[in-house]
This record gives C-alpha cells, structure tokens and sequence, in this order.
C-alpha cells in the first residue's frame, strides 16, 4: 500500500505527528533515476539550458540521480571545432554543473564531457570523460573512456575517434549511490562485455552507458546490446542518449532506456529531447542474482586456456 503513494506524499505529512508513517513511506519507497534525452549542437550556451531544464524537472519529480548523454555539453561539426569548444573539469562549465547539482539536490552523471586534461598543451587531443557529481556538487568520479570508436562503415558511418581523443587509462570502480553502485562507461564501450563483467566484480549494481549512436548503427545494435549486458551482468542498465538533427552532418537516434536485471526494458523516451524515469529495486536484482548465480558459475580458470589452432 505504501509503494503506491505518490512521492509528493512525503512532504505533505504533518512534522512530528507523522514520524512514523514518514520513515515507513521513505523506505517503501525505491530509488527514482531520471534518463536525460537530447539534442546538442555546437551551441553550449544552448545545451547547457536545456540539459539544466531537465535536471531541474526530473528533481522536482523526486529522482535522486539524473543521467545525461555523451557529448551533453555541445557536439562539434568538425574535428577543429570539437577540440576548440572542449575545457577541463576545473573550467566554467563543470562549476555550473556542480552548482546545479548543489541547487536540485541530485547526482548527475555526465558523460561523455570533452575533457581537455592535463596533458593537453603536449598532445592537443581531449579525452571523452564521464563525470559523476554527487548532490553537493563535487566530482566524485572521473571514467575516460577506453575504448575509441573507429568505425568505418561504408557510404553509412565513419568515424574516427582516436585522431583526436586519448584512451583512458583506467576502468573506475563502481560507486556508491542513493540508487545503488554504479559503474560507468561510455558509448562504443558497450561493445565490450569484459568491460560490464569487470564491473560486475567489482561489485556494480548499475552500469550506465551515456551515447550518441548513429541511426543506421542505433537502429540495428542499441537496443539489443544494452538488454545483452543487462543480462550477463545481473545488473540495471541505464543508457542516455543523444537524438535528433546535431548539426548538418550528424543525426542520433535516441531511445534512451533503463534495462532491469531480467533484461527488460523498464523505461524508454519517445523520439525528441525529454526524460524517462526508472525506479531501481535492489532487492529484485539480488533475488535474480541468488536465483540464478551465474557470477559463481563463471570459469575464470579456462576462459584464457583456449589456443587458436592453426
């Protein structure tokens, strides 16, 4: 009865007189995780807006961690743009992003953020960095991402990530959050189930992947490969994703989602910028986990015994 109580609920109980029912509809209540939807341009005065128009909303709703999609702070028409546009995390943009997180209360993670580190001066290449603030705005991750998008299909896509970003050095720890661990990663690194399994280990409840699919390659794989890492990881998924016109020569496809442990999807935007929500049941992950503990099934002893035959 009481997990069928809006949110809103809370804050309308008398202080003192309703103590007990407070603490008992707090912990009926699951965490909420907001899934950001839009559409950067080169603008980031612009995007800035309309990321912090989300945030502001998705807070009001009572999400305790808001996800934004790779390239949330602007995404460039060219290469010389990309990497004029990009700053550090000690810059203006992260301040107010940390200054939003503080004013709504919220996580943010923010991924990926054109990263110029500090090794720019030497090597005049970014890095593609998903950023992770708590609800008083200070950094308490930074993932680079590791594995860069090379892809080259042809007269469809083609991209080169690695003529202008830095591999990550790293994968990151899961961290702890009101809505459970949470292991980050980027985009194309959703290809790469060593990554989601690593983080699993590791001891992730939540994998997030904040991207920018292509429509051609977002159409065939997105979907199906967020619901596959679900799956083999036991954990939720949540996946923000860029959509619609970015410039003249780039459109996303969208659909950002929240995957459960069972590899359902539990929530999905519609096409254009917006917000979906999830709420994450820890409890439910766990009992997939004891029910069928592929984690303790694993062969770790023969998976690298297996030689190529000539």
């Amino acid at each position: 009865m009481l997990s069928a109580l809006p949110r809103s609920a809370l804050c309308c109980l008398r202080p003192g007189a309703g103590a007990a029912l407070r603490r008992a509809m707090a912990a009926a209540l699951k965490p909420l995780v907001a899934v950001g939807q839009v559409t950067s341009t080169p603008d980031k005065e612009q995007n800035f807006a309309a990321c912090a128009g989300l945030v502001r909303e998705a807070a009001q709703r009572g999400a305790c961690l808001v996800f934004l999609p790779e390239g949330f702070d602007y995404i460039g028409s060219n290469v010389a743009q990309t990497l004029s546009l990009a700053e550090g995390l000690d810059g203006a943009l992260m301040r107010r992003y940390a200054e939003l997180a503080r004013d709504c209360g919220v996580w943010l993670s923010l991924g990926g953020f054109h990263e110029r580190g500090q090794d720019w001066a030497a090597t005049q290449r970014i890095y593609n960095c998903h950023v992770l603030l708590d609800s008083a705005g200070h950094l308490v991750a930074a993932y680079r991402k590791t594995h860069l998008c090379d892809v080259e299909l042809e007269g469809r896509v083609s991209m080169k990530e690695s003529s202008f970003t830095n591999p990550g050095p790293e994968i990151v720890a899961p961290v702890s959050t009101p809505a459970g661990k949470l292991g980050l990663s980027v985009c194309y690194d959703l290809r790469f189930p060593e990554l989601s399994l690593a983080l699993r280990r590791a001891g992730a409840e939540i994998l997030t992947y904040p991207s920018a699919f292509t429509v051609y390659t977002g159409s065939a794989h997105w979907e199906v490969l967020l619901r596959a890492r679900a799956i083999e990881s036991q954990c939720y998924v949540v996946a923000a994703a860029q959509t619609g016109k970015n410039h003249e020569h780039r459109t996303s496809y969208g659909h950002s989602l929240v995957v459960d442990p069972w590899g359902s999807v539990v929530a999905q935007c519609h096409e254009g910028p917006g917000l979906c929500y999830a709420e994450i049941d820890l409890e439910f992950l766990h009992r997939i986990r004891r029910e069928i503990p592929v984690q303790s099934h694993r062969r770790h002893d023969l998976y690298s015994t297996v030689e190529l035959v000539p």
